[in-house]
């Protein structure tokens, strides 16, 4: 069988480009000789260390991207390397440009109505899916689908994973700890994922006063003084282990791997301990649209709360585009998200995992 030289562009944050590594996890199957290359921003590339489905990684700094001379740089670089099949899924201009001005046979990208810019970036648009047909969520739904709209797959796979070595998995430094250990995801990647830090607060007291576990808190390195404004929030500080943190995506990984369960704002982590096959319990952003993140969701192993299904009338005068430009209010959705509200879905959450650590 011939073999493809396969590109996936993903410029965007961890959580994305985790879910986009479904797609090599798929075309493997339609092109088992192929040679798959992720382009993808520095920061994000240990969710795809150790695939064995992903040959080369190129990595870039984002705000270097945003150079006009460094992009076309990229340009040529990507053009001289040749490649047969190029998907960009999340198809910004960036990508886009560099999808126009390759070589590849096949440029598999979505259609994007609102763009203005009409020039054939794309030998294959692919429509985005109106709805969330399958409980893997809409955005790994799309992903799949890029796929089988060109080449067809008959048994696809719809869940991420994560690959450790076998040191990583050994990795453990939360064994003296209290068990079982809860991982805190305490700070969104930004202002708007974040609830108010009381409320965070209060949902921590309400954990250690159940039940006999420890937590650990993760945030980015840059929010490290935001978590001890939290944590100094917190009663019951002797349940709370804010030492042991880890600072890379690796480090999280291997860390996460021998949690218990996270619960944690809307974000990457919660992509990684899926793939982790970890319970996890989210709380979305009021900002975030859940059907395209919710993956993997039965209420049991993988739960969540959103304000707009627990109080949808709230919503009625803002469109989604208009809840996410709200950035000069960020709380003034999440202030209606309250510890009240998180835990009347949280509580039985917890006790489906934790009812033998009850206090």
């Amino acid at each position: 069988m011939e073999r493809k030289q396969i590109l996936v562009i993903q410029n965007k944050r961890i959580g994305d480009v985790l879910i986009s590594s479904v797609i090599a996890n798929n075309i493997k199957q339609v092109f088992p000789q192929s040679e798959i290359t992720y382009f993808v921003y520095d920061y994000t590339t240990g969710v795809l260390q150790n695939n064995p489905n992903i040959d080369h990684i190129i990595s870039v700094q984002e705000k270097v991207l945003k150079k006009p001379l460094e992009l076309l740089r990229m340009i040529r670089r990507i053009r001289n390397m040749k490649f047969d099949i190029i998907f960009d899924p999340y198809s910004k201009l960036q990508s886009r440009l560099i999808c126009l001005f390759s070589t590849a046979e096949y440029r598999i990208g979505f259609k994007r109505a609102h763009k203005t810019l009409k020039l054939p970036f794309f030998t294959h648009p692919i429509n985005f899916k109106e709805h969330r047909t399958k409980d893997c969520g809409k955005a790994i739904e799309d992903r799949i689908n890029m796929i089988d709209e060109v080449f067809g797959i008959e048994n696809p796979e719809y869940a991420p994973k994560i690959f450790l070595t076998e040191e990583e998995k050994n990795y453990n430094p939360i064994k003296e700890l209290k068990k079982p250990v809860i991982m805190l995801g305490v700070l969104g990647s930004t202002p708007q994922k974040s609830m108010p830090y009381s409320y965070i607060a209060e949902i921590i007291n309400y954990i250690t006063k159940t039940y006999n576990t420890t937590l650990l808190f993760n945030y980015a390195p840059h929010q490290k003084v935001e978590a001890i404004k939290i944590y100094e929030l917190c009663e019951n500080k002797d349940q709370i282990n804010v030492d042991i943190y880890e600072d890379s995506i690796r480090g999280f990984i291997k860390l996460m791997n021998q949690s218990d369960l996270l619960v944690s704002n809307e974000g990457g982590s919660v992509h990684i301990t899926k793939a982790l096959e970890v319970p996890t319990f989210t709380i979305y952003s009021p900002y975030v649209n859940k059907e395209h993140w919710c993956s993997f969701e039965d209420g049991k192993a993988h739960d969540s709360i959103h304000l707009l299904e627990e109080k949808p009338d709230l919503f009625n005068t803002f469109t989604l585009e208009e809840r996410r430009k709200i950035e000069e209010k960020p709380d003034e959705l999440y202030d209606k998200l309250t510890p009240e509200l998180i835990l009347s879905k949280l509580k039985p959450f917890l006790e489906h995992h934790l009812s033998n650590a009850k206090k």
